[in-house]
């Protein structure tokens, strides 16, 4: 490795590997960067975090600026909207000056659905479950996984992470005496209780792989001091398939769930029953996704085996096979079943419909069988904006009158509303306040739509502030994720204030690959279909474009580990296109890693991206691939960022990515890597470190759009 100036990049030697597979020779010159503990691979990460520093200098009073400002706009002292489980009222609460949370509770009030909003230091009687400031001292990053309170109220389960390789270790800790019973087991998942309070189950992930492949039963001692030895109930030898445990909203059952990216299988135990026999619902069948909740003796089940939209059906628990599926909701090619929030009275169906998400409430107290009762006109929620994100809001009991959801846009933030059953009226709740001056009416926020290559309709979500809209002349940011279906939330963010109020038009693309237009929006960008969602995005970009939105050499994209996979991928197709680059954690180095099955994910992601073994699905990998197809030409400028310890995307691939890109870029743009050498996939864990690492992603942004002037 060449050792740099204080301008001069680092540059990675060359150490060239070949793998022959299907008549084509992969050439990799910069695989020894895998080698995470040597010195030299952490000499050259320092070198680029040096480079990047250097680079920064100049730029650091912007990013003081910019995290100022954005910091001027969170309600840093703040409080959540209390819920109800059991006799208690849950809540968490932010105090001014600390990284992390305070999870409380208090004892329920009768005859009310939940405590009022408390005040922003919280309740006189409340009670701290965890506060996460005092789990985090002395650790670089500090993450919450699974946390769940037994019935009872008296214990409470939950998992840490240190590192950010999402590596969770479980503790229970004696909400009664306020004992914690030390780390109960390490590489825990999704957590539960059975309902005698006393026996706890869990799935553990292989420690190679990272899968979660087996549910571990444990009983707590009388002398509630300790927990007898794991007892295995349930493994699952296909490595394609996470498995998971929970119970359902009504606490009557426990649920083991085993599913790949396209298959699924439920099985079923008594929660009263804890070391009685696990029932299957339903055997697996390959493409068939199922999911299960129970009321009143039936299992309400959506299921995709007549639609890929999802229907529902019911059956008995004692016969719950498909030969006794009653249809409750059928298939519809229009709208997506995404899910199903079941109560004793009433469920709400949350689907999404020409690219938007709704909430319909269908009643369950009248007569008839439940389809006669699911089919009358449903009561559905109403939303003013033409670009939303709407959600299920936290509701743990199962016998209520009301529903919680959550509703934000582009330009209205976060908020909490409960829809009442008796008037079907929504109520606020709360919405969360933004100090600083934020006045709503100063920014516009539309829907339009791009035509791709191929002729389908890409929308586009859109937010500018509308006294500093010039047509052709703005930045533009544009922002696109469109992978395993999940569906682009448009929320508000006060961070993106900073960028608004500096002229940036901000755009949310909604590419195939996504779930925003149901089950068939995402297997058009999926495995032999990927294309489609790099092309999509190329359209889009255009179309903003072509439509003022920005000016053509004013165009700055970013995107995050698939989403990253994306941005390499269209740098590749059409660098001519942007400006400026941001690629966070990003999947870029496709081949090598999908024919490494010893690494998380691989296999399971077969079913995502295709398995480069079989050679048909290795040609057309190859074809996008970023690592592979960096080629001698000019490129944007860019600022890669990546973890050293994320499990997710591995730190070496942006690494061997941005070491192939200085050795054959043939212009003057910057390049950047920094590597967070204390995090995971998702950055920093304390709010104000994230923030700053927020503030410097858009000062690079900024600079690069010619916003912020700086010299260097």
């Amino acid at each position: 490795m060449r050792l740099m100036t204080k301008l001069t990049p680092p540059v990675a030697r060359k150490d060239p590997h070949t793998l022959s597979l299907h008549g084509h020779v992969l050439q990799d010159d910069y695989g020894w960067l895998r080698e995470k503990e040597s010195p030299e691979t952490l000499e050259y990460l320092a070198a680029e975090n040096a480079y990047t520093a250097a680079v920064m200098e100049p730029l650091q009073p912007p990013i003081d600026t910019l995290y100022a400002e954005m910091l001027s706009h969170i309600q840093q002292t703040d409080v959540s909207v209390p819920y109800r489980e059991g006799r208690f009222d849950y809540y968490a609460r932010t105090v001014e000056g600390e990284q992390y949370p305070i999870y409380c509770r208090v004892p329920a009030e009768a005859g009310s659905a939940s405590r009022s909003l408390p005040p922003a230091e919280g309740f006189t009687d409340e009670e701290v479950l965890l506060n996460v400031n005092r789990l985090a001292e002395g650790q670089a990053f500090m993450s919450i996984g699974a946390s769940v309170v037994s019935d009872d109220g008296n214990w409470l389960a939950y998992t840490t992470d240190n590192t950010g390789f999402r590596q969770y270790t479980l503790h229970v800790k004696n909400l009664v005496t306020g004992e914690t019973l030390g780390s109960l087991a390490e590489r825990v998942g999704s957590v539960t209780w059975a309902a005698d309070d006393r026996t706890l189950f869990y799935s553990v992930e292989d420690e190679e792989t990272k899968r979660p492949y087996e549910i571990v039963r444990r009983v707590l001692d009388e002398d509630g001091r300790s927990f007898s030895a794991g007892d295995a109930v349930w493994e699952d030898a296909d490595e394609r398939f996470n498995v998971g445990v929970g119970r359902t909203r009504d606490g009557q059952f426990l649920i083991v769930e085993a599913a790949s990216h396209t298959t699924s299988e439920q099985w079923f135990l008594a929660a009263t029953d804890p070391t009685g026999k696990l029932r299957c619902i339903e055997p697996r069948r390959d493409n068939i996704e199922y999911s299960a909740d129970h009321r009143d003796g039936e299992f309400f089940i959506r299921v995709n085996d007549t639609g890929r939209n999802f229907r529902l059906v019911a059956a008995k628990v004692e016969q719950c096979g498909r030969e006794h599926w009653q249809e409750v909701l059928p298939h519809r090619d229009d709208a997506m079943l995404e899910d199903v929030d079941l109560f004793r009275d009433f469920f709400v169906a949350c689907e999404r419909f020409q690219g938007l998400p709704r909430l319909r409430i269908h009643d369950l107290t009248g007569q008839g069988s439940l389809a006669e009762q699911a089919g009358q006109t449903p009561r559905e929620i109403s939303f003013p904006e033409p670009t939303y994100t709407t959600t299920p809001g936290t509701n743990r009991e199962f016998d209520v009158k009301s529903y919680r959801y959550g509703y934000t846009s582009l330009v209205t933030p976060g908020s909490v509303f409960q829809y009442e059953l008796a008037t079907s009226e929504s109520t606020l709740l709360k919405q969360l306040e933004v100090p600083g001056g934020f006045d709503r009416s100063l920014y516009a926020s539309e829907r339009i739509v791009a035509t791709a290559s191929d002729g389908v309709r890409v929308p586009i979500s859109l937010v500018y502030r509308r006294d500093s809209f010039e047509r052709g002349r703005n930045p533009v940011y544009v922002y696109a994720y469109g992978s395993y279906g999940y569906s682009l939330p448009i929320r508000f963010n006060s961070n993106r204030l900073s960028l608004l109020d500096r002229g940036v038009v901000l755009a949310y693309a909604h590419i195939r690959g996504g779930g925003e237009m149901g089950k068939p929006w995402h297997d058009a960008g999926r495995m032999m279909e990927k294309l489609n969602t790099f092309t999509d995005f190329i359209s889009a970009t255009e179309h903003l474009v072509a439509a003022g939105y920005g000016a053509k050499d004013r165009v700055g994209i970013e995107g995050g580990s698939a989403g990253g996979l994306l941005m390499g991928a269209v740098a590749n197709m059409r660098p001519d296109l942007f400006r400026v680059v941001l690629s966070h954690v990003p999947f870029v180095d496709v081949m090598n890693t999908m024919l490494d099955a010893s690494l998380p994910l691989t296999v399971a992601e077969y079913e995502e991206w295709g398995n480069p073994n079989e050679e048909a699905a290795f040609r057309y990998m190859l074809a996008y691939s970023p690592y592979d197809n960096v080629v001698a030409k000019e490129y944007p400028a860019m600022l890669v960022k990546t973890s050293l310890h994320d499990s997710q995307v591995m730190y070496w691939e942006p690494a061997k990515y941005v070491a192939k890109l200085r050795s054959l870029k043939t212009d003057n743009n910057l390049l950047l890597l920094h590597t967070n050498m204390q995090a995971g996939h998702g950055g920093a864990s304390g709010r104000y470190d994230y923030l700053k690492e927020i503030a410097f992603d858009y000062a690079f942004l900024l600079w690069q759009l010619g916003v912020e002037k700086i010299e260097i």
